[in-house]
């Protein structure tokens, strides 16, 4: 396939939104609970996963849920962990820019690494 790059980066959204569209979303850490193994750790809104996906780690993949309606992506962050030794995609599910931004600094600590992909449309 030889698409452009604003052609590549388009199908890169509609089939996360297709993704997040097709796999109910489990809310498994609520706004303002604890990690269970790292209580330092505070979500700042819904965190979860897409139940029936499979991630690096084996679990669902990541998701933050936000405030907008609908299930659009509005961006997605990135990760490297040394503690886990993986790296992951979280993806941003109906997110404002300050809920981007909470969600990154969650993933930014002593042994996580992050970067945030808004997506731009």
């Amino acid at each position: 396939m030889n698409e452009s790059t604003e052609d590549c980066e388009a199908r890169f959204w509609i089939l996360a939104d297709q993704l997040v569209a097709a796999y109910p979303i489990v809310i498994d850490r609520p706004a303002g609970s604890r990690h269970p193994r790292l209580p330092g750790i505070v979500y700042p809104f819904d965190y979860g996963y897409l139940d029936g996906t499979g991630a690096i780690d084996g679990d669902g993949v990541d998701c933050w849920r936000g405030s907008l309606p609908g299930l659009a992506v509005t961006g997605a962050i990135v990760t490297v962990d040394v503690v886990k030794s993986d790296s992951e995609v979280k993806w941003l599910v109906g997110c404002t820019a300050d809920e981007m931004d909470a969600a990154l600094a969650t993933h930014r600590t002593e042994w996580q690494a992050a970067l945030l992909i808004v997506r731009n449309e």
